[in-house]
C-alpha cells in the first residue's frame, strides 16, 4: 500500500507520528448449540453468573474513572449498568433459550443484534447514541460467556495510535496515557465520549473518518494530523520527514508558548485583555490553570444531563459548581445554563424530535417551558456562588423578552434561598450568549437588562450566513470572516460599550489565530477558549498595540469577502509572529 490520506474531524490537537494498533471490532461468530431441558438450568445459571461478572468490572472501571477522572466521566458507565440490568433483555434471553433450546452465547447474541437494529431506526437521538453502550456491555457479557480474554488497551506494552471504528467509553476510560499516543476511528464527532476523553487525557486524535480501519493494518506507520484532522497512512519519506520537522516546531512552540502563562495578557501600548477557558467538566481546571487562564469564560452545564437515565439533583450540581467555585477562586467562572436541544437530546425529558432542532425548543426556551428544571440549577448555582466567583449566563437569547423572563424566575430563586437562609453572592453577574442575530440586533436594547455578553459564535454564524456547521457539503460557507459575522460583532460590542458592559467570545472563533487581531481590534473585552489553545491567543495579543489592532480591523471591514478577510488578517499575523501559521489547515 502506498501513501493513503484520510480526511476526517479533528478531535484532539497535535501531530504524532507511530505505528498502528488495530483494536478487534470483536465480531463474534457463534455456532448453534442444540441443549436439552434438563441441561437449562446450567445455561441460565451461566447467562446469570455472566452477568454478574460484567456488572463487577464495569463497577471496577467506574469506580477507577470517578478517582481518576472524575464523578462525571464515571457516570457515563451508569448507561452500561442500565443495559445489564434491562429485565426484558434478559426475559426474552431466558424465554428464547427455553422455547428454542438453543445454548445461550447464540440466542444472547441474537437478542442483542435485534435490539441493536431497533435503536439504530428510531428518531430520538438520545436512543440512537445508547446503540455503543448496548454494543459495549454486549461483547462483556459474550467474552465472559465464551471465557474469552479481552486485550486491555491498559496493557500495551509498546507506544502505539489505536485504530477503531470506534472507542466505546470502556476502551478511551483505560487507555494508559504513556503507550496510546493517538487514536482514530471511523466515525465519531466532536462532541462525542471519544472527543471528549482525548482533550482530556490530551491525547491527539481524529475521527469520522469513514474507512481508517478498512484502510490501515497493525503495524502500519500512520501520522495523526489533530489540527486539520488529516490520518496519513505509510507516509512517503518526504511527508514523514516534512511531518517530524513540523512536529518538532510544533513541540518547541508549545514551549515557548507556556512560558508566557504567568505573565498578562495585555497589548504592547499596556491595554489589558481577560483570557478565559472553555471546559466540559470539573476535572479540566488542571489543564486551565496550567495554560494560563485568567478564569472560565464557558462552563458547558449540560454535561450534568447527558448519558444517564435520569436528571441530575440539585445537590449533585452544587458540590460540581463550588468545586469548580473553589479552585478557581478568585478567578470568574462563567456557568452556561442548561444548554439541551440542538445536537443534544434527552429522553427522559420528552423533548420531541424536531424537523430543525438547531432553531427548535432549546436551551433558555426548553428552559422557560420547563422552570421546574431550571430552578433546580440556578438554586445549585447561587448556592455555590458563596464558595467564589461565579457568573451566570444564560443560551439562545432571542431577545429582551426571554432576558428579562430567565431574570424573573432566577429573582423567584433568591427570594426562596433568602427566606431558608441559605448563603449565596448577592451581586452575581447575569449575562447573555448572543448567538441569534436577534439578539446581536437588539444588543443595544438588551445591554440596558445584562452584566455582560458572551459571543456564541459558533451559532451566530451558523444562523447568519443559513449554513448548517454539520452538513459537510456546505462546509466551505460556513465563514467566521464573513463581512456580515464581523458586523454583527462590532455591534454587538458596541452597544455593549454604550451601556458600560463588557463582552466576551465563547465560541471556536475565539481561539482562531488568524482572526485575534481582528477581534481585539473590534474591541472585545475577553477571549475564551479551549486550555490548550490560551498561550497562542496570548502570545497574539501581546505582539499587537491596541491602536495597531484597531487599524486593522477597520480595514478588514472594508473588504467584501471573508476570504479576503481571513487571507489579510493570515498575513498580517505572518509577518509578526511566522511561526503560528505552522500545521494550520
Amino acid at each position: 500500500m502506498g501513501e493513503t490520506i484520510l480526511k476526517g474531524i479533528p478531535a484532539a490537537p497535535g501531530i504524532t507520528i507511530g505505528k498502528a494498533y488495530l483494536l478487534d471490532s470483536e465480531d463474534f461468530t457463534i455456532s448453534k448449540r442444540h441443549i436439552t431441558e434438563k441441561g437449562l438450568p446450567d445455561e441460565i445459571n451461566r447467562f446469570q453468573d455472566a452477568l454478574i461478572k460484567t456488572r463487577n468490572e464495569i463497577l471496577k472501571i467506574k469506580d477507577k474513572i470517578s478517582k481518576d477522572m472524575g464523578v462525571e466521566h464515571g457516570e457515563i458507565f451508569s448507561a452500561h449498568l442500565l443495559v445489564l440490568e434491562d429485565s426484558m433483555l434478559i426475559e426474552e434471553v431466558i424465554t428464547k433459550m427455553k422455547k428454542d433450546k438453543i445454548g445461550v452465547e447464540y440466542v444472547f447474541l441474537e437478542v442483542l443484534r435485534k435490539y441493536i437494529k431497533t435503536f439504530s431506526k428510531m428518531d430520538d437521538e438520545y436512543l440512537r447514541e445508547r446503540i455503543s453502550d448496548i454494543n459495549d456491555v454486549g461483547k462483556r457479557i459474550l467474552r465472559n460467556l465464551l471465557g474469552a480474554k479481552q486485550m486491555l488497551l491498559a496493557d500495551l506494552k509498546e507506544k502505539v495510535i489505536i485504530i477503531s471504528y470506534d472507542l466505546s467509553p470502556s476502551d478511551t476510560a483505560v487507555m494508559h496515557r504513556k503507550n496510546v499516543i493517538g487514536f482514530a476511528t471511523d466515525i465519531g464527532g466532536r462532541t462525542s465520549h471519544t472527543a471528549i476523553m482525548a482533550k482530556a487525557l490530551e491525547i491527539t486524535a481524529v475521527v469520522g473518518l469513514e474507512k481508517i480501519t478498512k484502510v490501515v493494518k497493525n503495524g502500519d506507520i500512520l501520522v495523526i494530523d489533530g489540527n486539520r484532522g488529516l490520518v496519513i497512512a505509510e507516509p512517503q519519506k518526504k511527508t514523514l520527514d516534512k511531518y517530524h520537522a513540523e512536529k518538532k516546531k510544533y513541540e518547541k512552540l508549545e514551549r515557548e508558548l507556556m512560558t508566557l502563562k504567568n505573565l498578562p495578557c495585555e497589548t504592547l501600548d499596556g491595554h489589558r485583555i481577560e483570557l478565559s477557558a472553555n471546559i466540559e467538566m470539573p476535572e479540566e481546571i488542571a489543564s486551565v490553570l496550567r495554560h494560563g487562564a485568567d478564569g472560565i469564560g464557558l462552563y458547558r452545564s449540560e454535561f450534568f444531563y447527558i448519558n444517564r437515565g435520569d436528571l441530575p439533583d440539585e445537590e449533585e450540581q452544587f458540590k460540581a459548581y463550588a468545586e469548580v467555585a473553589k479552585k478557581m477562586a478568585p478567578k470568574p467562572v462563567i456557568i452556561r445554563t442548561l444548554d439541551l436541544g440542538g445536537d443534544k437530546f434527552l429522553s427522559q425529558l420528552e423533548i420531541p424530535r424536531e424537523m430543525n432542532p438547531f432553531m427548535g425548543w432549546r436551551a433558555i426556551r426548553f428552559c422557560l417551558a420547563r422552570p421546574n428544571i431550571f430552578k433546580v440549577q440556578l438554586r445549585a448555582i447561587l448556592r455555590a456562588s458563596a464558595f467564589g466567583n461565579l457568573k451566570i449566563m444564560y443560551p439562545m437569547i432571542s431577545g429582551i423578552e426571554e432576558l428579562k423572563q430567565a431574570n424573573a424566575i432566577l429573582d423567584e430563586v433568591k427570594s426562596e434561598l433568602k427566606k431558608k437562609k441559605i448563603p449565596f453572592s448577592q451581586d452575581v453577574e447575569v449575562g447573555a450568549m448572543i448567538e441569534i442575530p436577534s439578539a446581536a440586533l437588539t444588543s443595544d436594547i438588551m445591554a440596558k437588562e445584562a452584566d455582560f455578553f458572551s459571543i456564541g459564535t459558533n451559532d451566530l454564524i451558523q444562523y447568519a450566513l443559513a449554513v448548517d456547521r454539520v452538513n459537510e457539503k456546505i462546509a466551505y460557507l460556513y465563514e467566521p470572516a464573513h463581512p456580515a459575522v464581523l458586523r454583527l460583532i462590532k455591534f454587538i460590542i458596541d452597544s455593549a460599550h454604550k451601556e458600560g458592559i463588557w463582552v466576551g467570545m465563547c465560541g471556536e472563533m475565539a481561539g482562531d489565530p488568524a482572526l485575534t487581531v481582528i477581534l481585539l481590534g473590534l474591541g472585545l473585552d475577553e477571549f475564551s477558549t479551549s486550555p490548550i489553545l490560551l498561550p497562542e491567543v496570548k502570545m497574539i495579543i501581546r505582539a499587537f498595540k491596541l491602536s495597531e489592532a484597531k487599524k486593522l480591523a477597520k480595514k478588514a471591514l472594508t473588504f467584501q469577502t471573508g476570504k479576503e478577510i481571513e487571507e489579510f488578517a493570515r498575513e498580517k499575523l505572518k509577518e509578526v509572529l511566522p511561526e503560528l501559521v505552522i500545521g494550520r489547515a
